[in-house]
C-alpha cells in the first residue's frame, strides 16, 4: 500500500494557530466545536484518488477549531473496490473511507456496508439537509450510510476561443452539433470532436476492457433519459432483461452518427489520446480541439494539467464544460455522486471522526471542497454552483454552462433507480458500436450479456 500524504494535511503554521485563538474559534451561525478543542489525534481517510489536496485544504480549516487533529489521506494500491473489503478488517482501520451507492444491497460488499455508521442518526447532529436530496442515498428504513461530497456529470470541454476565432456558434441542439462539426471540417479540423476511444488493457486480469470514454459520455445520458419515465423498462434494464436493449437504440444511433459523419475521427482519437484522463486533458490543452467529450471526473484535473501542457502556458484560451446537445431541446445534466464518504463505526476516535464529518457537511465547506477538487458541489445552494478554482478566481468557472439546464432536463440516476449492471451494458454497447465491433441491432440483441471481451473481431 502506497501512502500519499499532502503537506497540507499534516502541517499547521504558527500564524494559523494564532489566528484561531488556540482552537476556540466560533463562526456565527456556523460550525461550533462540540468536543475538547485541545484533543490530539489522527483521523485516517482512505480512497482511490492518487492525491487529495482538496481534503488537505479542509483539514487545515478544521485545525482552526482543533489544532491538534491531523487528517491523513491514503490511497489504496491496486483495485480500491477489491482491497477495501480486506482493509476494513485489517489492523490499520480507517476512520473515513470512499463508498459508493452500488455497494448497498450488493452481497459482495455486505461486510463493507456492515462497517458503515448511520450518518442520519439524529444523535450525530449532522446536517444532511445541506446536500441536494437527489444525491443522498437511503436504505429502505430511510437511513443514510454514505454522504456525497462531489457530484459529476457528462459533457464536452469546449474551446470557446476557437469558436470565436472561426466565427462558429457553440451548438445547443443535435442538428446544430452536426452542422458545427461540418463547419470545423471545412476549416480543416480533422476531428472536431475528440475523446478517449481505445481499449483499456487490464494486466492483472489479462483482458481488454471497453473504456469509459467518448462513446459512454454521449450514450449514457441518452440511455438513462430513455428509461427515466418508464419504471417497467427501468426494472427490465436493471435485471439485464434482453428486452430492455431496445431502449439503447437512440443512444447507439447517435454514437454511430458521430463517427459516420466524421464529427469524431476514430483513428485520430486512438493515435493521439492514449489514456482516459491525463492525455484527454493534455490533448485538449493543445488548443486545436473544438470539443472534447468526457466526464466531470476527468475535467476535475484540468487545472493541474495546464502547467504540464507544452502549449497552454504560452497560448492560453478560455474553455468551459458544456452539456452535449443530444436533442432538439439541448443536453442533459446527469446529476450523480462522484465520491461519497462513509464513517467506519469501528474506528478509533469515532467522536472526533464524526466531528470532522459534521464540519464538512456544511454548505460552505462542501463548496470549498468541490472548488479545490474541480468538481461540482453536492450542496443545494444552487443546482450547479459556479466552480472557481480558489488559487485564482479569474479562471473560467468551468461548469457554468450547466446552470442553464432546466429542471426538466436534470436527471438523477440514484433517484430513478439506475443500477451499476445497467451502466456497464450501455458502456459496452456504445463502445463496441462506436468502434464498429457490433452493429446497433447486434448490440441491442446482446443486452444483458455484453461484457469485456476485447476486440470482438
Amino acid at each position: 500500500m502506497k501512502k500519499l500524504f499532502c503537506a497540507a494535511l499534516i502541517l499547521a503554521t504558527a500564524s494559523v494557530l494564532a489566528s484561531c485563538g488556540g482552537g476556540e474559534k466560533k463562526d456565527a451561525g456556523g460550525f461550533r466545536p462540540a468536543l475538547d478543542t485541545k484533543t490530539a489525534c489522527d483521523l485516517k481517510v482512505i480512497g482511490s484518488y492518487d492525491n487529495f489536496e482538496a481534503l488537505g485544504a479542509e483539514a487545515e480549516r478544521f485545525k482552526e477549531y482543533y489544532p491538534n487533529v491531523r487528517v491523513l489521506y491514503t490511497k489504496l494500491d491496486g483495485s480500491y473496490n477489491d482491497n477495501i473489503i480486506s482493509f476494513l478488517e485489517g489492523s490499520e482501520k480507517p476512520n473515513i473511507f470512499f463508498s459508493y451507492t452500488w455497494m448497498m444491497g450488493n452481497e459482495k460488499y455486505s461486510s463493507v456496508v456492515g462497517h458503515m455508521e448511520d450518518l442520519s442518526d439524529p444523535a450525530l447532529k449532522m446536517d444532511l439537509n445541506c446536500i441536494r436530496p437527489n444525491l443522498l442515498s437511503k436504505d429502505d428504513q430511510g437511513k443514510s450510510y454514505m454522504v456525497p461530497v462531489f457530484s459529476r456529470t457528462y459533457g464536452m470541454l469546449v474551446n470557446e476561443d476557437l469558436f470565436k476565432k472561426e466565427n462558429i456558434q457553440i451548438p445547443t441542439t443535435w442538428t446544430g452539433l452536426l452542422e458545427t462539426c461540418s463547419a470545423f471540417k471545412e476549416k480543416e479540423y480533422g476531428s472536431p470532436i475528440m475523446g478517449y476511444t481505445k481499449y483499456d488493457y487490464d494486466k492483472k486480469k489479462d483482458i481488454y476492457k471497453a473504456s469509459n470514454g467518448l462513446m459512454h459520455s454521449l450514450a449514457y445520458p441518452l440511455f438513462v433519459t430513455a428509461l427515466a419515465d418508464n419504471p417497467e423498462a427501468m426494472a427490465k434494464a436493471n435485471a439485464l432483461d434482453p428486452e430492455a436493449g431496445v431502449y439503447m437504440r437512440g443512444a447507439l444511433e447517435k454514437v454511430k452518427q458521430l463517427f459516420d459523419d466524421g464529427c469524431a475521427d476514430l483513428g485520430k482519437c486512438d493515435a493521439e489520446i492514449t489514456d482516459s484522463y491525463e492525455q484527454v486533458l493534455l490533448r485538449f490543452l493543445k488548443g486545436d480541439v473544438p470539443m472534447m467529450l468526457c466526464s466531470g471526473d476527468t475535467v476535475s484535473g484540468i487545472k493541474k494539467r495546464e502547467g504540464k501542457s507544452d502549449v497552454f502556458p504560452t497560448h492560453k484560451f478560455k474553455y468551459a464544460f458544456y452539456p452535449v446537445p443530444t436533442s432538439a431541446e439541448g443536453g442533459y445534466f446527469i446529476d450523480s455522486p462522484s465520491v461519497e464518504f462513509s464513517v467506519n463505526k469501528d474506528c478509533e476516535n469515532l467522536d472526533m471522526t464524526n466531528e470532522f464529518m459534521r464540519f464538512l457537511l456544511q454548505t460552505k465547506e462542501l463548496d470549498n471542497l468541490a472548488a479545490w477538487k474541480g468538481l461540482i458541489s453536492a450542496s443545494k445552494t444552487t443546482p450547479i454552483p459556479p466552480i472557481y478554482y480558489p488559487v485564482d478566481e479569474s479562471h473560467t468557472p468551468v461548469y457554468t454552462p450547466f446552470s442553464s439546464v432546466p429542471a426538466s432536463r436534470i436527471i438523477s440516476p440514484e433517484v430513478i433507480g439506475v443500477k451499476d449492471p445497467l451502466v456497464a451494458q450501455i458502456r459496452f454497447a456504445s463502445f463496441y458500436v462506436g468502434r464498429g465491433e457490433l452493429t446497433i441491432d447486434e448490440a441491442i440483441a446482446k443486452y444483458g450479456s455484453l461484457k469485456d471481451t476485447g476486440p470482438l473481431a
